[in-house]
């Protein structure tokens, strides 16, 4: 009964429970942004095998459980955005003269950022979150799949998990206008991200080929984030500009340019991140060399 998949989806969240609770006492500390990240990776890997295999898993078992680490990744997103946000901005910030104004003008995220923590300790204090936790352990030894009459051995299915998604990503690069918008690029994003979680899904059982297809969706992954950083970035910018006194939205006018290059640099590279997933997903086609 599809035996391989599930048994990977089990070992997959026994793996990402053990890297969540791992980072959950830095992610507490706030000291090392890094630490957040890395729970919040784990948070969203979860999600995605649960979603990635949901047609051999018990729906009723597993999309609750899908919804409620939805739950726990919102509760931690806004601190990992606004991490990443002031950090980008300080380097940014960093060598210009006006310092006192960067300051002033970053003072309204920084009060942001110090709410969004209280926010996120409020919620990893929860009994909505130590019964997640037990959740999450109690399917990584029991999560029950769908009753079926498959019986290999889970290689083939899960290499078709992985070549259905990318199907869906080539469908929404085809449909692209020549000059994309910002949010249609976003969206290619965030389904490159489910390519690579599910060829995650699948590397224990598929080796070399889905090893490239995950570099390589990584490296899009990576063109493609920093184009939606930059889009970020620039309205958040003008945001701050417009209720920011001159001083300040002059040091707004001069990063807004900045991401402007940003944001045309990473357009001028993706496509090429495009073509290297490409050939990549070519390989996981063929199988083992």
């Amino acid at each position: 009964m599809s035996g391989g998949v599930v048994d990977q989806v089990r070992s997959g969240l026994a793996t990402r429970l053990q890297a969540l609770r791992e980072h959950e006492g830095g992610t507490r500390d706030g000291s090392d942004p890094e630490e957040l990240h890395q729970m919040r990776v784990s948070v969203r890997r979860m999600r995605e095998m649960l979603r990635s295999a949901r047609s051999f898993l018990d729906r009723e078992h597993s999309e609750p459980l899908r919804n409620e680490l939805g739950w726990l990744g919102r509760a931690l997103g806004p601190v990992r955005d606004l991490d990443v946000l002031l950090e980008h901005l300080r380097e940014q910030t960093a060598e210009m003269p006006e310092q006192d104004a960067a300051e002033r003008l970053l003072a309204g995220l920084d009060a942001e950022h110090e709410r969004a923590r209280a926010d996120l300790l409020a919620a990893l204090d929860s009994d909505r979150y130590r019964a997640l936790l037990d959740w999450v352990e109690e399917a990584s030894r029991e999560l029950p799949a769908r009753e079926s009459d498959a019986g290999d051995d889970g290689g083939s299915e899960l290499r078709d998990l992985v070549l259905r998604q990318f199907g869906k990503l080539r469908k929404d690069v085809g449909k692209l206008p020549d000059d994309p918008p910002d949010d249609r690029l976003h969206a290619l994003r965030i389904r490159g991200k489910k390519v690579r979680y599910t060829a995650e899904l699948a590397e224990p059982a598929l080796g070399k080929p889905i090893k490239r297809l995950i570099k390589a969706t990584k490296k899009f992954q990576d063109v493609l984030g920093e184009h939606q950083d930059a889009c970020v970035a620039e309205q958040r910018l003008r945001d701050l500009a417009a209720e920011a006194d001159a001083g300040a939205a002059f040091v707004a006018g001069r990063l807004v340019e900045r991401e402007q290059l940003r944001k045309a640099d990473r357009r001028a590279r993706w496509p090429g991140a495009w073509d290297q997933l490409v050939e990549a997903e070519k390989g996981v086609r063929r199988g083992p060399r």
